[in-house]
């Protein structure tokens, strides 16, 4: 597409913008919980429209070259995608569970079940490319320098015994090979002779050879023939590529590479900005520099002279954290400083008088409480209120600079994608401008001390720092204490690889966890059914949890903090593969926390906390970063048993416990367990370490068909299904086996030698069912009572219990109508 496309695209997304903007909830208007339902109508449009264009701003940044444009996007993008994360927080809040059901809201809207995609923005993976490298080179190296001592390690001693049978079995194996093909060759040879000669006579005549030589070459002709048929009646009902759709590749082959230069502008358009930048800076320096520093001088001496006339002595110099000269410069005059002065004192004044008033009300209060608690007891009435969104005032203000500045400005200006020259240079002014007041402010800062010696004869006078009440803690967290001052990061990472606990990640994308999403959950929400989610809806929450958080510092920063993500699901369901996923979408280091690998390194107290320390130590420095913990039952055990008591699971779990909280936003550090068997945990240490527990039940039939026809197809190397296939026969067969399962069967049947058959004999489903047979599904006790130990987790219960409450409303509702009726 043309530079003129992504412009038209994005002032057609400012349009939906500006419309979303308006249809945003009140933050003050608190809705009851009757009217549940609308609430959660209105945060699914909103999450909807949102995700579309979160789609679109990835594109347009993605293949905009214009500088200054691009920088606009990004603010764009990154408070959409926060506003997309603050919007998922809002349907959990309401839903009361992880799995939201859109599809009647899709249906509304005229969307498919492809928008509900999860977009994740490509600038994750390329604006750190170089990074992901050379923390991939490091990695490779330090695992090449291991390598000689592993297989040293790994090195089988056998005894000569063993040696000379091995060497024996081996020779007379190939010479039976030899003598097998030997033996092959003269017989054949024996048989074509038997063909041709008969009692020493030629068999066939010579026009018998000839009708034989013509029966094979009509033969291969018809056949040629019906092929070329077959071909064009294939193409014409779509079952094959034609012509019109080759040159549709070719298009989209051209697309591709003209998409990949355009990235390639956007580096030399970036670095001949940054260099006008560098040589914007210096000459305003030069030129206007000076006047700026002499014009804020003398107004801030004017200030001085004015404050001493009207009250008698000069001000307080603003400090540098409340900005400094820059309160002078906003439009206030001495008169309005010294009206704010006396109005904070009669405020003071004010607040004491209220602190006894409210020491009365509180008595009052307390006795009321107690008669609106019964009353609430009776008739409890729940609140949704929208909270406040960090992300909505960035894109307000981008919105704002996009309609003051790009709005009515048109391409014909800059054709060839240059920077503007006039807006960098009132941007560098003000940069300039800001630095320049620091500059004064020092100077000025003594100045006004000299005069106050002069004048006044007085000192400076300090600022006090407001006191501290007792009692009550600041919400500051101490800083922890660096157990390793006098090591490099380097040095920490390298010891973390040799000792096994920093690992190479599999390049894995969540496009290839497969599954369906789930298309009659609304239909079970109205008959009071919880829907489990789907593989799809597990590679949405993952995407939103993991990779959007991951991806981007400001992301992270604006959206609700989530420090760690539960998997609980049975086993062969693919949460390593989710792990792996969420560390190359967003270039992440992946360490291994589990118990089994922690077994034997860094023992004792001090070396559990020196443990832990350089993990996320080294996990902070090197962002982002994934903390993974396998088999996360064992740190959180109820009760160790006999046979790992030597591993001792638990011994990291306070330490991580404190490390955890010590994340705080913009640490892009994210915590991931998995688990088959959560029962054998403290329900109450493990849900208070998780703040999300997502859980992955066995796949429906939706899944299992995308399932094997996608694994299918990605196994025979692009091979195109026939209707001698029944796909559905398959996933209806498949019911509770996992996608480990399914992939197994598959992996077993499509060997080379039965791909290579595959013209003459398709495939059929029963070649698939026997494989399938021989493996152990996961049987419905075994997933039932994973679901009693979701339903027992602090979400679980906040939605059965409000699933109770409103089939009590509803049986209260339809007898108190009976009773009319009566």
């Amino acid at each position: 597409m043309s530079e003129g496309t992504y412009q038209r695209l994005w002032e057609a997304s400012h349009v939906t913008l500006e419309e979303v903007l308006e249809k945003e909830p009140s933050v003050l208007e608190p809705v009851p919980s009757r009217e549940r339902q609308s609430f959660q109508y209105r945060i699914s449009v909103l999450y909807l429209y949102y995700l579309g264009l979160l789609r679109r701003f990835n594109l347009a940044y993605d293949q905009m070259v214009q500088p200054q444009k691009r920088r606009l996007l990004r603010r764009l993008l990154d408070g959409v995608a926060g506003r997309v994360l603050e919007l998922k927080d809002e349907l959990v809040r309401v839903d009361l569970c992880e799995t939201h059901c859109l599809d009647r809201v899709l249906q509304d809207l005229k969307l498919t079940p492809a928008d509900l995609e999860v977009p994740i923005p490509r600038y994750f993976q390329l604006e750190q490319t170089s990074a992901m490298k050379a923390r991939q080179e490091m990695l490779a190296d330090i695992l090449s320098r291991l390598e000689p001592l592993v297989s040293q390690e790994n090195l089988r001693v056998m005894s000569r015994t063993a040696a000379l049978i091995l060497v024996q079995s081996a020779e007379r194996a190939r010479q039976g090979r030899l003598r097998a093909t030997f033996m092959r060759e003269i017989r054949k040879e024996e048989e074509r002779d038997r063909r041709i000669w008969e009692n020493g006579q030629q068999k066939f005549s010579r026009d018998q050879g000839a009708i034989v030589i013509q029966k094979v070459w009509k033969g291969y002709l018809q056949r040629k023939r019906i092929e070329q048929d077959r071909r064009v009646e294939m193409e014409f009902i779509g079952m094959l590529p034609s012509p019109n759709q080759t040159a549709r590749l070719n298009t989209l082959t051209q697309a591709f590479l003209g998409e990949e230069s355009r990235r390639t502008r956007q580096v030399e358009k970036e670095e001949e900005f940054q260099e006008a930048m560098g040589k914007t800076h210096e000459s305003l320096t030069e030129t206007e520099g000076p006047d700026m520093k002499e014009r804020m001088k003398d107004q801030i001496r004017q200030w001085f002279i004015e404050c001493h006339a009207l009250t008698g002595r000069f001000p307080d110099y603003p400090d540098e954290a409340s900005g400094g000269s820059y309160l002078i410069f906003a439009d206030k005059t001495p008169e309005q400083v010294r009206l704010e002065l006396e109005a904070q004192a009669q405020e003071s004044r004010k607040k004491d008088q209220e602190k006894n008033k409210e020491k009365e009300k509180e008595r009052k209060e307390k006795k009321k409480k107690k008669g609106k608690e019964e009353k609430a007891k009776k008739e409890p009435e729940v609140m949704f209120k929208v909270l406040p969104s960090k992300s909505i005032p960035v894109i307000n203000a981008g919105h704002e600079e996009y309609t003051s500045m790009w709005k009515s400005r048109y391409d014909n200006k800059h054709p060839s994608q240059n920077f503007d020259s006039e807006t960098l240079r009132e941007e560098k002014r003000k940069q300039v401008e800001m630095e320049i007041r620091v500059q004064v402010d020092e100077l000025m800062r003594q100045e006004l001390k000299n005069l106050r010696l002069a004048v006044d004869r007085e000192e400076t006078r300090p600022l006090k720092s407001p006191k501290k009440k007792g009692g009550k803690k600041s919400g500051k967290k101490k800083k922890e204490k660096d157990l390793t001052p006098d090591r490099s990061v380097d040095s920490l990472f390298e010891e973390l690889v040799v000792t096994g606990l920093i690992k190479k990640s599999a390049l894995v994308t969540l496009n290839d966890y497969i599954g369906d999403c789930l298309y009659l959950g609304s239909t079970l929400t109205l008959a009071n059914k919880m829907p489990m989610p789907s593989l799809f809806d597990i590679r949405q929450n993952m995407a939103l949890y993991g990779v959007l958080r991951l991806g981007s510092h400001d992301i992270h920063t604006m959206a609700p903090l989530v420090r760690s993500i539960l998997l609980v699901g049975p086993s062969g369901m693919g949460k390593k593969m989710l792990v792996q996923a969420v560390c190359t979408e967003t270039g992440a280091n992946l360490f291994d926390l589990s118990p089994d690998n922690l077994m034997g390194k860094y023992p004792g107290k001090n070396g559990t906390q020196l443990l832990v320390h350089i993990v996320f130590k080294v996990a902070r420095v090197l962002q982002p970063s994934v903390i993974w913990i396998g088999n996360t039952e064992k740190t959180f055990y109820k009760k160790v048993p006999k046979e790992e008591r030597k591993m001792d699971p638990k011994r990291i779990k306070k330490d991580l416990m404190r490390a955890t909280r010590q994340l705080s936003p913009g640490d892009r550090v994210m915590l991931i367990g998995t688990t088959e068997r959560p029962q054998l945990a403290e329900m109450k240490g493990l849900c208070r370490f998780y703040e999300r527990i997502l859980f992955i039940p066995r796949p429906d039939y939706a899944s299992r068909y995308v399932l094997w026809k996608r694994m299918i197809e990605n196994q025979g190397k692009g091979l195109q299904l026939t209707p001698s296939l029944d796909v559905s026969a398959l996933a209806r067969v498949s019911d509770g086996y996992t996608p480990s399962h399914i992939l197994q069967s598959i992996q077993s049947v499509l060997t080379e030698r039965r791909l290579l058959q595959l013209v003459k004999r398709p495939l059929a489903a029963s070649e698939f069912v026997g494989h399938l047979a021989r493996l152990d599904p996961v049987y419905r006790e075994e997933e039932e009572s994973l679901k009693e130990w979701f339903f027992k987790t602090p979400l679980g219960k906040k939605n059965m219990k409000f699933t109770k409450d409103h089939l009590e409303a509803e049986e209260a509702r339809l007898a108190k109508e009976k009773k009319k009726k009566k």
